[in-house]
């Protein structure tokens, strides 16, 4: 398969994932290889992974291109969402909390915790890190393959 833009998206999004793994390995100071797999946290591979498929079309087939203006409506809206996920959980969280408070009486503490730790949205920060991350990887993508 020789589909550059496809391949430095994918790219993009692999370092983001291994980004948070080796992060919650320096925080935890254990390894959890499920963070390669969940989405939220920093930074993020959403917003990095069509960050990079925005710049290698736009570098590729041109910023006229009816590709380049897909990518770019596509890459506004996943970023939108991923930092507009966080409002929706904040609101829940006043309702989530009082739940929890009345199931520790019922279930042990860190089951209740477990269930409720996870990640879900992104930070304005954490979105315009893996945009910024994105666009990085596909320009050093892109200037690899000329010569």
């Amino acid at each position: 398969m020789t589909n550059k833009e496809l391949w430095l998206a994918l790219s993009a999004w692999a370092i983001a994932q291994t980004i948070k793994v080796v992060s919650g390995l320096v925080r935890e100071k254990r390894l959890i290889v499920c963070y390669f797999f969940t989405s939220g946290g920093m930074p993020s591979s959403h917003s990095a992974t069509v960050s990079a498929l925005a710049t290698a079309v736009a570098a590729i087939q041109g910023m006229d291109s009816a590709a380049f203006a897909i990518a770019v409506i596509v890459a506004a809206v996943v970023m939108y969402d991923a930092a507009g996920v966080r409002q929706a959980v904040g609101r829940q969280s006043v309702i989530l909390d009082r739940l929890v408070r009345e199931f520790r009486e019922k279930r042990p503490r860190g089951e209740v915790e477990h269930d409720l730790r996870q990640f879900v949205g992104h930070t304005p920060f954490q979105v315009i890190a893996g945009s910024a991350l994105g666009i990085v990887v596909a320009l050093i993508g892109l200037s690899m393959g000329r010569g």
